[in-house]
């Protein structure tokens, strides 16, 4: 968990973050003799998007998470002289390593492929390599964004997809045959913008696809998750399909369904970590204050993530969560900083967290239409999106449950675990937090508190 300044309540405290400066996209999350760990892009000289390094935290249960030293440092004179950018940790015939881009000073978009491979078993220290693995894009293919390498393994044989956008508008996710680490082989096109399903999906109007994530599903599908970039970063979409072989011992994604990974308006670059059983996911949620202070961004809580049978998204809180929540659980009234909040409604009910003399901020719920919506106008502030209410929907029901995790100004909604909204809400001097409902609905909540179990 991170520190948080009391005088600070909006300062996150039991998600990721460095205590102070900047961090934005969580990269290698990776399971290592027992623990869980966690890299993320980060300044530690500024809360600024500059000088990008790696920072790393560590976690027995999802719930606990302690800090450790910077991971990756940018090399004077390496490929990573101006940032170590995002990418992926795997396991390398038992060494732990850091497959990430890096950029130059003059790099225009354009990263290269590099490696970093763990010099101790806590994944404290890190040796990088001297040389990247892959210099440049692709030949033949007017790449003007390349960047974000994702490392998996399928039908026996190391593949890696690579963010990329093109000179004519395209957005793509490239893949490489990268068996063996050191030695990478372009294979063609996963998939690009000029797919229907995706068209359908994503809208378009992103030129590059950023962060490519791919997980498995139990039925065979796989989920391929990317963040849309116009020239900044916009919103962040999945698709669920199949892998196939394309010529040349390539692959290529047929998707079937899609969609938006989170309704919100602070959440990108999403990270995943595939288990046995199960894919967790962790997203950037950045700052909207309208003037940083000593520190800005967070990572979200961790998220299961699968699918439905119609190729729809199930997403979840990760059940190690609940050993955040203090042992009495607490009902209307005030509320504490953090707060995990369940809500079942079983006709129209809405549900108050914050108010201010500009309003409340709102959950509505709607069994019978299926409709969940979060009024979040008293807060208004400049973004793509404005202030106005955001509506998901759901299957309707004769019952409705949502869960609401607040860290601070981080605020995660969860909608039947069929859809998240991510929102940074910021507390301002005279609002109240306070918890009320109106209509036909119970509401359950629990303090967020450290853990006292091992």
């Amino acid at each position: 968990m991170s520190p948080a300044a009391p005088q600070d309540p909006n300062a996150p405290r039991f998600r990721v973050r460095p205590p102070a400066n900047w961090l934005n996209d969580p990269n290698g999350p990776f399971r290592w003799q027992g623990r869980y760990h966690l890299f993320y892009q980060y300044n530690p000289a500024a809360p600024v998007h500059a000088n990008i390094h790696w920072g790393h935290a560590s976690s027995p249960d999802l719930a606990r998470w302690e800090h450790h030293p910077i991971a990756l440092t940018p090399t004077p004179g390496g490929p990573d002289e101006a940032g170590c950018w995002s990418g992926c940790v795997v396991d390398d015939d038992g060494t732990p390593t850091a497959v990430y881009t890096g950029v130059g000073h003059d790099h225009t978009g354009l990263g290269t492929i590099c490696l970093a491979r763990a010099a101790d078993p806590l994944l404290v220290r890190w040796h990088p390599e001297p040389a990247p693995v892959v210099s440049a894009p692709p030949e033949g293919l007017d790449v003007v964004m390349f960047r974000d390498p994702f490392v998996f393994r399928h039908a026996g044989r190391r593949h890696a997809l690579v963010g990329a956008g093109l000179a004519d508008g395209t957005a793509s996710v490239l893949v490489y045959d990268c068996d063996d680490l050191t030695d990478w082989r372009f294979t063609g096109v996963l998939l690009d913008g000029g797919d229907p399903v995706a068209a359908d999906a994503f809208g378009d109007k992103a030129v590059g696809w950023e962060c490519p994530q791919l997980f498995r599903t139990g039925d065979g599908d796989h989920v391929l998750v990317v963040s849309l970039w116009d020239g900044d970063p916009c919103s962040t979409g999945y698709l669920t399909g199949r892998l196939v072989p394309d010529a040349g011992a390539g692959l290529r994604f047929e998707p079937r369904a899609g969609g938006r990974l989170d309704h919100g308006r602070d959440f990108y670059a999403p990270a995943v970590l595939q288990e046995d059983g199960r894919a967790l996911l962790w997203g950037w949620s950045w700052e909207a204050r309208d003037a940083p202070g000593d520190w800005a961004g967070v990572l979200t809580a961790p998220r299961v993530v699968g699918t439905r049978p119609d190729g729809g998204l199930r997403v979840s809180p990760a059940p190690e969560l609940e050993l955040l929540r203090a042992p009495a659980p607490f009902g209307v009234g005030p509320l504490p900083v953090s707060y995990d909040l369940e809500v079942t409604a079983h006709d129209r009910t809405t549900v108050t967290l914050l108010r201010s003399a500009g309003g409340r901020l709102t959950i509505r719920l709607d069994p019978g239409h299926g409709t969940v919506t979060l009024d979040r106008t008293g807060w208004p502030r400049a973004g793509r999106e404005g202030a106005a209410p955001v509506t998901v929907g759901t299957a309707p029901d004769a019952r409705l449950t949502v869960r609401v995790l607040v860290d601070g100004s981080l605020l995660e909604l969860f909608v039947a675990d069929r859809a998240t909204v991510t929102e940074r809400v910021y507390q301002r001097p005279g609002d109240v937090r306070e918890l009320t409902i109106e209509g036909a609905g119970e509401v359950m909540g629990w303090e967020l508190v450290p853990p006292t179990t091992g």
